[in-house]
């Protein structure tokens, strides 16, 4: 087990002195009052939901001060999620709107600004940081990526992330292999490690070889993690929310053999379950479902069966927890998610959990930004799109979570994750796993494939 830290160089480690004390788990005295152990200087929003899971939990006074050390101690790489949103440009926004700009380019206006601006807008660069020390995240296995497979589609987003993070480098920087994570938390620093919620394809369907080679051509752009679907069918397999799931096609596992061969890990987090399944029977390298939920505590079509979770870690992978109330079944909040770590631990080993997320934490001025966006003529706000987007064409499942379930699985409440492993009984070498460790190994191993 890892010797604790002097309490000097624990503090250094964590960067910067209000979020460090935050995490410490005495009550700290901070100008005139006492700030409550587990909670943030200051940080009125992040307090509230750092309240509601504490009201949740009920650590004793050991549990909480061992879970935050231990939390800021350990390398903390979350297996699929967002970096912290910025708020909107409110004003900049409003004249776009104003002149006539059509939906797709508002749409794409308002993702732009939330990708990008902490890397260009000093207030945004501040609520970004704060977030990111808050919650003690070193690495997030960022989405940069949009639903689908179209290529230049999915490199809209790939071209912002890799914009804000040359930019905003000295705030967040772009790993480029795991060593650059590890690197990062020796220096109390921050990455992005990419993924993208599809497989390039030209869809021209000249020849197999053809459609494959864009797979390199992203993972030289950055790319490290790719989804084999989305919600929908498409020629690799079935998504998650189609009614029927014919599995794994021929192409898709050649697709499946290309992405071994290149080192990208096989994502199957939004694949149905025997697409899947056949997946990770033809994957030869450790593979993924970054962020999910165990059918074996609760069923739900975008958690994974034991049957499919059992077969992923077979390959050397993992499964990520997610912090979707309606995934997690019970109540939908702090302690369901622990649930499905707790039975993912027991039934496949410590060795193959992970927590992806899948949320992320929103600027405190995104409000007041939008609030200078006026509504149209036609009764519509600029803000909201045209029509459902196609992603949206999800199974209804009618799931109702408990009252503030979702404040108690906040973005910035990562370190309460860890207090509830703790008070769960789990070892802190298994933590350690869970925070960070496992999906260190897993990127290790298909990048020294990529290497070799």
């Amino acid at each position: 087990m890892t010797p604790p830290l002097p309490r000097r160089t624990f503090l250094r480690r964590l960067g910067a002195a209000v979020p460090a004390a935050s995490l410490l788990g005495p009550a700290l005295i901070t100008g005139r009052a006492a700030t409550p152990a587990g909670l943030v200087p200051g940080e009125d929003r992040i307090n509230r939901d750092r309240q509601a899971a504490l009201n949740v939990l009920k650590p004793s006074a050991r549990e909480l001060d061992h879970g935050l050390r231990l939390h800021a101690e350990s390398l903390v790489f979350e297996s699929y999620g967002f970096a912290p949103r910025a708020a909107l440009d409110g004003a900049a926004f409003q004249a776009a709107a104003a002149k006539g700009a059509p939906d797709p380019e508002l749409v794409d206006l308002r993702e732009e600004m939330a990708m990008t601006r902490w890397a260009t807008d000093e207030a945004e660069r501040n609520e970004f940081l704060t977030a990111m020390r808050a919650a003690g995240v070193t690495c997030i296995f960022q989405n940069t990526g949009e639903e689908g497979s179209d290529p230049l589609r999915l490199m809209k987003r790939l071209a912002r992330f890799t914009y804000a993070t040359d930019v905003g480098r000295a705030t967040c920087t772009r790993a480029v292999s795991p060593d650059d994570i590890a690197a990062a938390k020796r220096a109390g620093g921050h990455c992005l490690y990419f993924t993208t919620n599809g497989v390039p394809l030209r869809q021209q369907w000249e020849s197999v070889g053809d459609e494959v080679r864009l797979i390199r051509i992203f993972r030289q752009l950055g790319v490290r993690m790719m989804h084999l679907t989305y919600n929908r069918r498409n020629p690799i397999g079935d998504g998650a929310g189609e009614p029927n799931d014919g599995g794994l096609s021929d192409f898709g596992h050649t697709v499946v053999a290309e992405m071994n061969r290149l080192g990208v890990i096989v994502d199957v987090s939004h694949s149905g379950w025997r697409t899947s399944l056949e997946a990770a029977k033809a994957s030869r390298r450790p593979m993924v479902a970054s962020h999910t939920s165990c059918g074996g505590v609760y069923r739900h079509f975008r958690g994974k069966p034991d049957e499919v979770v059992r077969a992923i870690c077979d390959t050397g992978g993992l499964v990520g927890i997610c912090c979707i109330s309606r995934f997690l079944g019970r109540d939908g909040d702090i302690r369901a998610f622990l649930d499905h770590i707790d039975h993912a631990v027991r039934t496949f080993g410590a060795e193959h959990v992970a927590i992806g997320p899948d949320i992320s934490y929103t600027s405190r001025h995104d409000t007041a930004e939008r609030a200078k966006v006026t509504i149209r003529r036609d009764g519509r706000s600029p803000l909201s799109a045209a029509g459902p987007r196609w992603e949206h064409l999800w199974p209804v499942d009618g799931f109702k979570p408990k009252p503030q379930a979702e404040q108690t699985l906040a973005w910035t409440n990562w370190p309460l994750f860890t207090v509830g492993l703790v008070q769960r009984g789990h070892s802190d070498e298994t933590i350690r796993k869970i925070l960070g460790e496992n999906m260190l190994r897993v990127a290790r191993a298909n990048w020294q494939t990529a290497a070799g």
